[in-house]
């Protein structure tokens, strides 16, 4: 089996989702420049989770007939272009229209990556490997808030796009040099892969895994996208900069997540993604209080709770399958950033009519609907 540089690894989870949350930290500063309100201002993060959702089955099917590091280079590249022209848009229609392209192309990463890991890992080394990958998204989820704020504190929020758009670059190119071909890739024709995809909607397993996904962005978006605006009001009246800070919780993610492979190992799917679920609901139940320090720790706790059940949900999907990996994983980050996309808006009209506790009301219903599945429906996979 290929040895993979776990650093690359984990730098393409970190250069794709540095794209993926780029305007939460700019929600009140969109709604003040476009006079929009903030559930408008919320549809430029659901119109790239909801375009990700929309096209990583078709990304799987094409992945499974076309290659993987090809793809990851092309994705990371084209990505460029939208972030571009997002900082040239002169409306929010336009805006958000550009984030939604962003998001075509994003399962070009996420889609391939855990394929491509799985396929060409050491087996023994999978786990760790996948832990890596989710680590960079941690970080890449944290960087394009905390970035976006800096920038435009200091500049524009313009030219934090700009910046992005630089980063996609460098990364297609690190990723090209760096990364092995796929040496145990089996192209299929994506005739060939529709069979595939019956067998995969009949899999009780990886449908759970699904399910689960869903409701961990579902709360995770939801949570995040509507404390800003939150921290943005009386009493706290943070600004884009203050705002990019708090998401230095997602930072957390990076200690946290790596020992998830090896608490699998040792506990089981289910019972680690149980206490995963758990950790989280008390760490948003903490952001109920009024003191700062206490928002920003139940983020953290909660955060943290997210991402090791996502690494959890992530390596159940992998080895609940045995062919259409690239596939399998196209369906569940389908329905994982469906559930984003429900998220930014279910959350959102709850917070317009009750506020913040009713956002977070919401997110722990989500958090316990993922548990119930997981104890009735998760199993040991072969």
């Amino acid at each position: 089996m290929t040895r993979f540089p776990t650093l690359v690894v984990a730098l393409v989870g970190c250069a794709v989702f540095l794209n993926v949350y780029t305007t939460q930290a700019l929600l009140p500063e969109l709604s003040r420049e476009f006079r929009a309100s903030s559930i408008a201002v919320a549809a430029t993060v659901s119109a790239t989770t909801l375009a990700m959702a929309l096209c990583s089955p078709l990304v799987g099917l094409l992945a499974d007939a076309s290659g993987r590091k090809r793809l990851l280079v092309a994705a990371l590249l084209l990505l460029a272009a939208p972030c571009l022209l997002i900082a040239h848009a002169t409306t929010l229609s336009a805006l958000t229209a550009w984030r939604f392209v962003q998001g075509v192309l994003i399962p070009g990463v996420t889609v391939v990556a855990t394929a491509y890991i799985v396929e060409e890992c050491d087996p023994r080394r999978v786990p760790s490997v996948l832990a890596a990958y989710i680590t960079g998204t941690v970080v890449g989820g944290f960087g394009g808030r905390f970035i976006s704020g800096l920038v435009a504190e200091a500049y524009h929020w313009r030219t934090a796009f700009e910046v992005v758009a630089v980063t996609n670059v460098l990364a297609a190119l690190i990723v090209w040099l760096a990364l092995p071909r796929a040496r145990h890739f089996v192209p299929q024709a994506v005739g060939q892969s529709l069979p595939r995809l019956r067998e995969h909607l009949g899999n009780a397993a990886l449908l759970a895994a699904c399910a689960v996904g869903f409701g961990l962005l579902f709360a995770l978006v939801g949570i995040f996208t509507f404390v800003n605006f939150h921290l943005a009001d009386a009493p706290y009246h943070l600004g884009p900069s203050a705002l990019g800070s708090v998401f230095a919780v997602y930072l957390l993610g990076v200690v946290v997540t790596p020992p998830s492979g090896r608490l699998v190992a040792r506990f089981g799917h289910q019972h680690v993604l149980l206490g995963a679920l758990g950790m989280a609901s008390a760490g948003f139940l903490l952001t109920l209080f009024s003191d700062l320090p206490l928002i920003v720790l139940g983020l953290a706790i909660g955060s943290s709770g997210i991402f090791i059940a996502q690494a959890t949900a992530t390596g159940y999907v992998a080895l609940s399958v045995q062919r259409g990996r690239s596939l399998a994983s196209g369906l569940y980050n389908a329905v994982y950033y469906a559930g984003g996309a429900t998220g930014a808006v279910l959350v959102g009209l709850v917070y317009a009519r009750v506020g913040w506790p009713g956002a977070v009301a919401a997110v722990l219903a989500a958090l316990g609907v993922a548990a119930v599945l997981g104890v009735r429906t998760w199993r040991t996979p072969a």
